[in-house]
């Protein structure tokens, strides 16, 4: 388990980190740190920074995920924008602590949301994010943005063209795209492969964002994988199973598959999918 494990980061929120810090620290589990509001407002920085100090000295691998539900970095209301900005930001200050090679935020667009508002969707998103980029800077790590409802690439390829390379990318879901998508998946790396920065790892029946074992649903993992060595593309790699039982499962099935033959630990892929994709707009893609 431990041959799998290194080449993994786990999600798990910072209060169940602490539940369990003992067993991540133990079993070299890489943890990707994730926050809600109820943690932000809940604990204070001697909090994070202990178990920060105790992560970075035993040399784990640390990712973030910051919150979301609520959150709009694109949304028409300004001051809706200003808090989601707010939250967002605090996460940056608890990464001072924590030091880690990505945060990921969700974009939060849906077409069936911003009707016939999909461009002020976008100009208020690039404002949102290129006031974190100095931030992202500042740690020297990058923002990776999750795709949730989106049906194709389109708009997240809009977004990513008019934010720098070096620091803002794309993290993949396969849940969300199994259960939301309707562009192909070779449609969505074709697209966005060039600023990969991480993949979430979990699997569903193509209906719900279930959060099954890797393997237990109808996401293609084997033709994800065979993409990713086509292109010598080595993103960071999440788990996301929610429980400890799925964790189990996830791992069993990845080891059984084989799907982490040839990648290397989390520290080796860092920087290997920074290249950057052209800025400008693909022909036909439009936000509305």
């Amino acid at each position: 388990m431990q041959d799998i494990l290194k080449h993994l980061q786990v999600h798990i929120p910072f209060d169940q980190l602490l539940q369990h810090l003992d067993k991540v620290l133990r079993e070299r589990i890489n943890p990707e740190i994730a926050f809600n509001s109820a943690i932000l407002d809940g604990f204070k920085e001697p909090d994070y920074a202990s178990a920060a100090t105790l992560l970075r000295e035993a040399g784990h691998s640390i990712t973030f995920h910051g919150p979301f539900m609520d959150l709009r970095p694109g949304a028409i209301d300004a001051k809706i924008r200003r808090v989601s900005l707010e939250r967002f930001k605090q996460v940056f200050e608890i990464a001072s602590c924590f030091r880690p090679r990505s945060i990921v935020f969700h974009p939060s667009y849906d077409e069936k949301y911003y009707v016939s508002s999909g461009r002020k969707w976008l100009e208020n998103s690039i404002d949102t994010w290129m006031q974190l980029v100095p931030l992202a800077e500042g740690l020297d790590t990058r923002i990776a943005l999750e795709n949730v409802y989106e049906a194709d690439p389109g708009c997240l390829g809009l977004l990513l063209d008019a934010l720098p390379p070096g620091r803002v990318g794309f993290c993949f879901d396969t849940g969300h795209f199994n259960a939301f998508a309707e562009s192909g998946l070779e449609a969505w790396i074709e697209r966005l492969g060039s600023r990969l920065i991480e993949i979430h790892l979990h699997d569903n029946r193509g209906a719900l964002d279930e959060h099954l074992p890797i393997g237990e649903g109808t996401f293609p993992f084997a033709r994800l994988f065979a993409i990713l060595k086509e292109r010598k593309l080595a993103p960071i790699l999440t788990v996301e199973a929610h429980s400890e039982k799925n964790l189990a499962r996830t791992l069993a099935n990845i080891g059984s598959l084989g799907f982490l033959e040839g990648f290397g630990s989390p520290a080796e892929a860092e920087g290997q999918t920074a290249a950057a994709a052209k800025n400008d707009a693909r022909p036909g893609e439009v936000v509305r």
